[in-house]
């Protein structure tokens, strides 16, 4: 049975070598006129389909969907050029009479697979590095938020030919159709157990793959930090987005002299940021669906029947899927809070005596997609830099080395594979092809056959010195 996105597919690829020899001024205008439609043209669009999807604030919306799209494409402006062209490298003098070079090429045709709880953000910032790196792509929405995903559709059909890029709407089975062809590249954001499939999906036409996943981020908050200061950048960063974020703090490790002090700022925090009714609060939005508000109660539910206990928060209202900003101590191992990535806005705070404590708990653990120190205690920083490992790291911050298109960002192992943003994600979507260029008869053209003494001779002398 023939694949039902085989003739859009084809249409693509037909089209891959004539975008991938574009210049570097055709792929800025493309990617200008992709950020005149989201900054001006559909903004208040993407504004209004955000809020109707899961109340999304509007400041909000612009904080985390628009400007990291804004940003990504001003960073490819002043640097694609550079990144496009030949890289030279060193080549060695048993290679005399050759120079060496690095030239990135476009993959080709490119599938984007993207997650519902930044749904913009998480599409358009990969498709940027895709554009930057010259592909045509395919872009994979996610189901659960409808409205959004029709602005998406409707600014791509503005911005591209429907020969460069196009998105394809639909559930799962639709993801799974389209997984059956041999893209030359997926970009896949979305949790570790969907990211296997997708793998293993993959492997079977060795297509290369970016897994932007998830797991437990941890944050540690030691006895020299400013709890305040930790209290209200954890308060923001899990609470950003109700906890729907990939690199939300997920649970935190605070030292037991402190425990107590964190606690009562974490309250005085809550209701500064959202009131004493954060159901009203026009800067907290909701769950996406009811299957996930389910799944946060379950989770409640299970703790609570382990003896933990809800310290703050625990409001919910299943009509329009709030859940209010919850705190939750006293969690046994055996909890699902404690084994499972909550993806809510649930926090699980959890006391340490020593941080040779602290860090095995997170060992115990897969490495997590971002791992948070709160400390002014150099020895305690570099301890748990030397014995953990994670994809990024803040130190007394969370969340904001995402906006660094300078870095890196990405998981390890569970946490994903590949990394992204600026060069990184232009590097995502590129081959690295090595050029060898030979300009005069070089060292290797005396060694043809038949291999004499003298040539035994030679090989020997040059491995020697070179």
């Amino acid at each position: 049975m023939e694949n039902r996105f085989q003739n859009l597919f084809n249409t693509l690829k037909n089209n891959r070598y004539q975008v991938a020899n574009s210049t570097y001024k055709d792929r800025i205008t493309k990617l200008l006129t992709l950020k005149k439609a989201i900054e001006v043209t559909y903004r208040q669009d993407i504004r209004d389909a955000l809020f109707k999807d899961f109340g999304k604030p509007q400041l909000e919306v612009d904080l985390t969907e628009i400007y990291p799209i804004i940003s990504e494409i001003k960073h490819a402006k002043k640097h694609l050029k550079f990144w496009m062209g030949k890289q030279p490298v060193n080549t060695p003098l048993s290679l005399l009479g050759a120079s060496s070079y690095v030239q990135h090429e476009s993959k080709g045709l490119c599938l984007i697979m993207a997650p519902w709880n930044f749904p913009l953000n998480l599409l358009f910032c990969p498709l940027v590095s895709a554009i930057a790196a010259g592909n045509v792509v395919v872009l994979k929405p996610s189901e659960m938020t409808h409205h959004i995903s029709k602005v998406m559709k409707t600014l791509v059909e503005h911005v591209f030919l429907p020969n460069e890029v196009v998105v394809i709407e639909g559930d799962v089975t639709v993801a799974q159709e389209l997984l059956k062809l041999p893209f030359d590249h997926i970009f896949f954001t979305g949790s570790p157990q969907v990211g296997k499939l997708v793998m293993k999906a993959a492997s079977q036409h060795l297509t290369s793959v970016t897994l932007e996943l998830g797991g437990k981020s941890p944050s540690i908050v030691d006895a020299s930090a400013n709890v305040k200061d930790a209290v209200n950048k954890t308060v923001f960063g899990k609470f950003l987005n109700a906890g729907q974020t990939c690199i939300a703090p997920d649970y935190v490790l605070v030292h037991n002299s402190i425990k107590t002090r964190f606690i009562e700022a974490f309250k005085t925090t809550v209701t500064e940021f959202y009131s004493t009714a954060p159901e009203s609060s026009t800067s907290y939005c909701r769950i996406v669906n009811e299957k996930h508000f389910n799944r946060l109660l379950n989770h409640l539910e299970d703790a609570k029947s382990k003896g933990a206990q809800i310290e703050f928060g625990g409001e919910y209202n299943q009509e329009n899927c709030f859940l209010s900003p919850t705190l939750v101590t006293d969690l046994p191992e055996n909890a699902s809070l404690f084994n499972e990535e909550i993806f809510g806005p649930i926090l699980p705070v959890i006391g340490f005596d020593s941080i040779e404590e602290a860090v095995a708990i997170i060992q115990a653990k897969e490495k997590p997609l971002a791992l948070y120190i709160f400390s002014k205690n150099r020895k305690h920083i570099d301890f748990i830099m030397k014995n953990t490992s994670a994809g990024g790291t803040c130190i007394n911050h969370n969340l904001a080395h995402f906006l660094n298109n300078n870095l890196p960002f990405g998981g390890v192992n569970f946490s994903g594979l590949g990394k992204t943003h600026g060069v990184y994600g232009f590097e995502a979507f590129s081959n690295k092809r090595a050029v060898l260029k030979q300009h005069t008869k070089g060292t290797i053209d005396l060694l043809y056959p038949p291999y004499t003494g003298f040539k035994e001779k030679l090989v020997k002398w040059t491995v020697k010195w070179f």
